[in-house]
Order: structure tokens, then C-alpha cells, then sequence
């Protein structure tokens, strides 16, 4: 595949400041390819971080330095070979990507109870970043409008662990029923892709100048759509990893024309090596990340207040099915601190909601489709639960749980849903740990294992030398 730019790409950022035709040019034709990742801070202290860092690189990491969690590999190991990777303890994101947190440092009192939207989510870099820096008493709507993308996206925040999320599949349009709902609402809007090129040289042959303009009109009405959700002082932040002005400083300008919003500096420092992009007509401020310029790959980021907006809708009763006292005492060994949570019959399952979504999970249901809802606690039968995958991967599952400690090999059999052949005194529901991080379920028989890791997650890849 070549990694021939378009002329017009080029000719059209010919005067963007910090843009310097000759080096960005080299970067894109270097074989040298960035490997970043940004670890959980709810499922890692300091000595465990430091543990799986060094079983992902014998060489020495460097720090992303926009980011409280964010780390450079100097090589990129096989993820999927790597069982902390299963057990959610890290997610692989671009750095540029994570210089997210710092327009919500801010812009946003984190102390405070948000709620968040994360509106094209998918895969979920956003969505789990946003997770770790909010409150725990915050709600996180994290949605993807294309339905096999909200798949992932929904497995990709059950490995992040936390119950205060709830996945949607919704067209943007769908949340102007939501009115003044939103606190903070991130808008990764979907692009031309130029800022990937050099990751993702598959992309250079579909961007064309008529492509852009269809991105930027679409972008447009994307935000259209969602800002009636956004509260009265509530906080936008937009992104792109496009270089284009039209899809940048042009919709920064076109945002400030259409809505009653102020833009929000973003504090850098100089040793970042990102660059401020003012727009044309209202001097509003946004930031490009060249990649020749930092490690990290083409990104702009733009942050604003929303000055004027719609009270919050008044909630409507609840309708759901809430467990009584008696019923959810059944999940008390199951879960930490039960006391928490609510939890609510959907389905014949348990779904754990904190008390913050539980309160509001009717309105949402009403108005949105929802893929997943807080952690999945499993079925519960006349004589036990059938724990569901979200409770082991989850934070809120219980330090009692009987556990068993796999070996690498051990691990990589049981992910590839094989019995790795394990000789324990447990017996009956176990979690399948390795170095004490959870990676799911097993049943302990008189003579074998039922293994219940789900099939649509078991490593499908041969495992050399085993």
C-alpha cells in the first residue's frame, strides 16, 4: 500500500500554522509506527501497574505526557496473547487521542456528579478514558449508531469494568428527546481520516477534497442534532483526526455562528509540542497534533460552553422491576459493598445499577435503545445465580469469590475457552484469574471444568508453541 499523500491534501494545509510541508511528508513515508496505551486506574494500584508495564515491555516505557495513564511501548507486543489485556487492565489508544482529559480537566469540575456523553463511541478509547475521570456517582451514555460497532463497543466497556455506563445504539438525532440532559457531551465526529494516514495508509486512496466537504456538512448536522441535549452551561468538547480546515477551525466557526456557546481554552505546555489553530472569524481557539511535530498520530480537539439551553426533562416514574430487599440480599456474596447498588429484573437477568442510574435508566429507556446497562450480575435461579461475564469483569464482583490463579499457559487455554487442565480444591463457581486479575468464569466438577468464558470472546489465533 502507498504511503504517497494527496497533492491536494498537502496544498490545501499550506499556510496551517505549525504545518512544515517537508517533515510531515517524511513522517508519513517512516516505517516507524507509535504503540500507546492508557491503563485502568480502577483495576490497577501502583504496584500492579508497574507489574503489567514491565510484562509488556522489558525495555523501559516513556509517558504520554497529556495523560495521567498513558504510556508509550518502545515495541508493539501481541495484545491478544497477553492475558492483562483480557482482564481490562489497559486499553491500546492513540496518544493524541488522550489529550481528551485535558480539555475535560478543563473545562469540568470532576468532583462533580456528571452526566456524560460520549456520542460516536465506538470502539471505546473515549468512552473508557471518560469513564476513569468522572465521579463514580457520574453516568457515562457511551453510543455508536452503527450496530456491529456498538458490539464492541459494549465488550469493550464490560473489560473496563465499571457499572456507571450505559451503551446506546442511536442516531444523534435521537438524543434532541433528551433535552438539557447532558453535562459534557464528546463528539468524535466521524472524518476524512487524513490525521491516520500514517498508522492506516489503507485510508489515503478513499480521501478526496469532495470527501471533506461531505464529512464537514455531515458533522454539521451531527452536532445539529445533539445540541438540544446539552445543558445550559454544559461543556462540548469536539474532535477530529483530520487536518482539514473545514472539518476544524470551519466548524469551530460555524458552531460559534449557530449556537449561543464560548469557547474554552485548553492550557498546554510547550515541551507538548501541540499547536493552537485559531478560527477565521471568531478567533476561537482548537489544537492540531502533527505527527511529525509529537508522538502521536494527526488529531484537533476544540472545547465549548453552551450558554443558553432547555431545563433538564423532569423524570417520569420508574416502571421497571426492581428486586425487593429479599431478592437482592441472594446477590450479596456475590457483590462488594451490595448496600451500593440497585438492581433490576430485565429479562430474567440482574442488572447492578448505582443509585444515580438506577434513578434515571427509565427516562433513557424511553427515549434510547440500550445495548447494555450498568454490570450484568447473571440469572438468578431457585437455588443460586448463573453469574453472567460482566460480573467477573467487573470491579463491583466480590473479593470472597472463590479464585484460581492461572499460569500463562493456563490462561491463554482457558481465553481460548479450552480446559487448561488445572488441579484445585474448588469447587463449584470460581473466577479464573491471572496474577489476581479476574478473566471470567468456571464451574469446578468432582472431575473437570465447565468453562463458560463467552465464545464471542475466546481467542480465536493459534498460540505458538503450545
Amino acid at each position: 500500500m502507498s504511503n504517497t499523500l494527496p497533492s491536494e491534501l498537502i496544498h490545501s494545509l499550506e499556510g496551517l500554522p505549525g504545518f512544515n510541508r517537508e517533515s510531515f511528508m517524511r513522517v508519513h513515508t517512516a516505517a516507524d509506527k507509535i504503540t500507546s496505551l492508557r491503563l485502568n486506574p480502577h483495576k490497577l494500584n501502583a504496584a500492579k501497574a508497574e507489574q503489567v508495564l514491565a510484562a509488556l515491555s522489558p525495555n523501559a516505557v516513556s509517558r504520554v505526557p497529556w495523560s495521567s495513564q498513558g504510556y508509550y511501548l518502545p515495541q508493539r507486543p501481541s495484545f491478544t496473547f497477553d492475558p492483562f489485556f483480557h482482564a481490562g487492565a489497559y486499553y491500546v489508544q492513540e496518544a493524541s487521542s488522550m489529550f481528551v482529559e485535558q480539555a475535560l480537566r478543563a473545562a469540568v469540575d470532576l468532583s462533580q456528579d456528571l452526566r456524560v456523553l460520549d456520542l460516536c463511541a465506538a470502539p471505546g478509547g473515549k468512552s473508557t478514558l471518560l469513564q476513569s475521570l468522572i465521579s463514580e456517582d457520574s453516568v457515562l451514555v457511551a453510543n455508536e449508531v452503527i450496530k456491529p460497532r456498538a458490539a464492541v463497543l459494549a465488550d469493550n466497556l464490560t473489560k473496563w469494568g465499571s457499572a456507571n455506563v450505559v451503551v446506546t445504539n442511536n442516531d444523534p438525532r435521537d438524543f434532541s428527546r433528551l433535552p438539557g440532559y447532558f453535562d459534557v457531551m464528546v463528539i468524535d465526529a466521524p472524518c476524512s481520516g487524513s490525521g491516520l494516514f500514517r498508522r492506516e495508509p489503507e485510508l489515503i486512496p478513499e480521501w478526496s477534497p469532495e470527501n471533506v466537504v461531505l464529512c464537514s456538512q455531515r458533522q454539521q448536522r451531527i452536532l445539529a442534532d445533539v445540541m438540544p441535549a446539552l445543558k445550559e452551561g454544559g461543556i462540548l468538547i469536539y474532535s477530529t483526526c483530520s487536518f482539514s480546515r473545514e472539518e476544524d477551525e470551519q466548524i469551530m466557526d460555524w458552531l460559534l455562528g449557530h449556537f449561543e456557546l464560548e469557547n474554552i481554552p485548553v492550557p498546554l505546555q510547550e515541551s507538548w509540542h501541540i499547536v493552537p489553530a485559531f478560527s477565521a472569524e471568531h478567533n476561537s481557539a482548537g489544537y492540531r497534533f502533527y505527527p511529525d511535530l509529537l508522538a502521536g498520530e494527526g488529531f484537533f480537539i476544540a472545547c465549548f460552553r453552551k450558554k443558553t439551553g432547555e431545563a433538564g426533562r423532569k423524570l417520569k416514574e420508574q416502571k421497571n422491576t426492581f428486586l425487593s430487599a429479599k431478592e437482592a440480599g441472594k446477590l450479596a456474596n456475590w457483590i462488594a459493598y451490595p448496600e451500593k447498588y440497585d438492581y433490576l429484573l430485565h429479562q430474567e437477568e440482574v442488572l447492578v445499577l448505582p443509585k444515580n442510574l438506577a434513578k434515571d435508566i427509565s427516562l433513557l429507556q424511553q427515549q434510547l435503545y440500550i445495548r447494555k446497562a450498568g454490570v450484568k450480575a447473571g440469572q438468578l435461579g431457585q437455588k443460586e445465580l448463573i453469574p453472567d461475564h460482566q460480573l467477573a469483569a467487573s470491579t463491583l464482583v466480590s473479593a470472597n469469590i472463590p479464585g484460581v490463579n492461572l499460569s500463562l499457559q493456563e490462561a491463554l487455554l482457558y481465553l481460548r475457552k479450552e480446559d487448561p487442565g488445572i488441579a484445585t480444591d474448588v469447587k463449584g463457581w470460581a473466577l479464573m484469574r491471572y496474577e489476581d486479575m479476574n478473566l471470567g468464569w468456571a464451574k469446578m466438577l468432582p472431575n473437570r471444568m465447565n468453562n463458560y468464558y463467552p465464545k464471542e470472546l475466546r481467542i480465536l489465533k493459534e498460540i505458538s508453541g503450545m
